[in-house]
C-alpha cells in the first residue's frame, strides 16, 4: 500500500476508471450478443436495429479510449457484414463472426 498522498489518490482514481471501463466493455459485449442473437434467429429487421445500437455503443467506447479505433472499426465491420450477408456462421467460444465463401464447382464438358 502506498504511503504518499498522491499515490493513494492515483490508486483510487485508477479503481474508478477500471470500473467505468469494465461497465462500458460489458455494455458493448451485451449489444454485440443482441445482434448475434437476432442474426441466429433469422430476424433481419431486429438485427439491423440492434446493429445501429451496437455501432453507436462501440463508437462511444472508442471515443472514450476504451477500445482502439481500429479495434472498434473491426467490430462494427464484422457485425455489419454478418447482418448484410446470409452466409455467416458464429464460431463457438470466441464470438467471432466468420464469413463462409461458397464456390460452385466449374464443370467442363
Amino acid at each position: 500500500m502506498a504511503n504518499i498522498k498522491s499515490a493513494k489518490k492515483r490508486i483510487n482514481v485508477i479503481e474508478k476508471k477500471t470500473l467505468r471501463n469494465k461497465m462500458i466493455r460489458s455494455k458493448v459485449k451485451t449489444v454485440i450478443k443482441k445482434v448475434e442473437a437476432a442474426i441466429a434467429a433469422g430476424d433481419k429487421v431486429a438485427a439491423q436495429q440492434a446493429l445501429v445500437v451496437a455501432t453507436s455503443e462501440i463508437n462511444k467506447a472508442a471515443s472514450k479510449g476504451i477500445y482502439h479505433k481500429n479495434n472498434a472499426a473491426r467490430k462494427v465491420s464484422r457485425l455489419a457484414v454478418a447482418v448484410a450477408d446470409n452466409y455467416i456462421t458464429l464460431t463457438q467460444g470466441f464470438g467471432y463472426i466468420k464469413r463462409l465463401h461458397i464456390f460452385e464447382p466449374i464443370i467442363v464438358i
